[in-house]
């Protein structure tokens, strides 16, 4: 079999074509709980990039899921019984969600701005953060509502961006979604077409309509997490599984220097984060070294002046 080898993508910086280094591994390497952050593997990045969303099944089981499908359902049923700056999917065990090591080690590939990540800090922000609950029995739903698509042509500016070079590609607004209960395949997950954050034409016909098979989805046990670019062509779709409710958290990423939107946790809980994840939603902006503990300016510096 032949091996395909691959070298680091030169992607250029703000002054006079220097490098800046993008590998992942060389950026936050532990989250706030001091865990490892879990690198991407070659055929993972290789099928979000193609595909504009991808699943890794069965991330959190036990106790810890337990608990946290505990705390979602309370929020759900009975947030009053809650403190009002707990009545939050980024409060109580819940709060491991935005910075788990899985998700870290993605968003160090597909969003981090190398410069403005640190030990102490995380090269990119947390935009908003909510719960998805979707019932059957209950009747509650979504609509089927199609919508973005075409990143690759789409200005910085408006957020919902995708764009790449050989060896590395980069996801504007980024969706992480963690089921916290199954999902049955074409029974309420997230629909996608596939590809098409890169796509250069208007969507078909065929992509209005819900049971098209343009749309792809998936299946996953509980405790599986999903990552997709905002860039792609996605939708919510009827939620038809009788055993178990849609039960979800969706937390929103983007880059630094960008917002969507002005959303932000109560004040008090911020006060109440870890250091490390309080810096998901520092101020946004690139210069003035908007970073904590900044890498210096040496061999470990992220430019790489030629």
């Amino acid at each position: 079999m032949q091996k395909i080898y691959t070298t680091e993508p030169f992607v250029i910086n703000k002054n006079l074509g220097a490098a800046v280094r993008v590998r992942g591994e060389d950026l936050t390497s532990t989250n706030a709980d001091g865990e490892p952050v879990v690198q991407l593997t070659q055929k993972q990045k290789y099928n979000f990039d193609r595909n504009g969303w991808l699943l890794i099944p069965g991330v959190l089981n036990g106790d810890e899921l337990e608990e946290m499908r505990d705390y979602a359902e309370q929020l759900h049923r009975n947030p009053e019984a809650l403190a009002e700056h707990k009545r939050s999917t980024l409060a109580g065990p819940l709060q491991k969600l935005m910075d788990h090591p899985v998700v870290i080690g993605f968003l160090n590939e597909f969003l981090a701005y190398p410069p403005l990540a640190s030990k102490d800090s995380y090269g990119f922000r947390l935009e908003t953060s909510h719960l998805t609950f979707r019932s059957a029995r209950e009747n509650q739903q979504r609509k089927f509502n199609p919508h973005n698509g075409n990143g690759l042509f789409r200005p910085p500016w408006d957020s919902h961006y995708y764009r790449c070079v050989p060896g590395k590609s980069w996801s504007g607004l980024t969706r992480v979604v963690w089921e916290l209960n199954p999902v049955k395949y074409r029974e309420g997950g997230t629909l996608f077409i596939s590809g098409s954050h890169k796509s250069a034409y208007p969507a078909p016909d065929s992509a209005f309509a819900e049971d098209s098979p343009i749309w792809k989805t998936y299946e996953c046990p509980a405790g599986s997490v999903l990552f997709f670019t905002e860039a792609l062509s996605h939708s919510a779709s009827t939620w038809t599984n009788e055993d178990n409710d849609r039960l979800a958290i969706f937390n929103l990423y983007n880059t630094i220097s960008t917002r969507w939107q002005s959303w932000l946790p109560h004040p008090d809980l911020l006060a109440e984060m870890h250091p490390k994840r309080q810096s998901l939603f520092r101020e946004v902006k690139v210069g003035g070294r908007n970073v904590e503990n900044p890498i210096p300016r040496n061999g470990d510096n992220p430019y790489l002046q030629g």
